[in-house]
């Protein structure tokens, strides 16, 4: 298969790429950047899952790529990767600006003011968010794991459990007409 990363996008993504550290204490033979970044590419393009990723190619294993692309993103390499595309393009004058369009999420408003303080801003001045209302707006009464409880499995409603157990509805009912109840 032929490569999908090229020799001209690979001059300009190595230099963005950080530096490996040598492993002292040794371990799995480190997987060529060049050829995770093609396995990343590889995922991407056929829509796979990472562990789909077949390891013939020698692109190394979906999860080493997976890995490789959080690290890679945590360290903004996509974004000074992004940034240099689009200087190249520019200066080449590959890009009609006349068909661009900004929103208020990419450039903020002019003399706008904030009404409500960012979250990772807390104590700014402007007027106070509203707080949740309610028994669960307690900041006690908050579920931290996600809002959903863990189903079991056998788990049925209490109101049908003597319905769909045969046996406990046997034990529940009451004996019949002229029968006497024995324990």
């Amino acid at each position: 298969m032929k490569p999908l990363v090229t020799d001209e996008l690979w001059e300009m993504v190595a230099p963005l790429l950080p530096r490996r550290r040598p492993q002292p204490k040794g371990g799995r033979p480190w997987v060529d950047d060049r050829a995770t970044l093609n396995g990343i590419l590889y995922v991407l393009r056929m829509d796979i899952l990472w562990k789909l990723l077949p390891t013939g190619l020698g692109y190394g294993s979906g999860v080493t790529c997976w890995r490789r692309l959080r690290e890679w993103q945590r360290r903004g390499v996509w974004k000074k990767l992004h940034r240099a595309m689009l200087e190249r393009l520019t200066a080449a004058d590959k890009i009609d600006w006349s068909r661009g369009a900004l929103d208020s999420r990419s450039l903020p408003a002019e003399g706008g003011r904030r009404r409500w303080p960012e979250p990772h801003r807390q104590g700014e001045a402007g007027v106070e968010a509203p707080r949740p209302h309610g028994p669960a707006g307690h900041p006690a009464r908050r579920r931290t794991d996600g809002g959903e409880r863990a189903r079991q499995p056998n788990a049925r409603p209490a109101a049908r459990r003597g319905a769909a157990d045969p046996y406990r509805a046997a034990r529940a009912a009451p004996p019949p007409a002229g029968e006497v109840a024995r324990r």
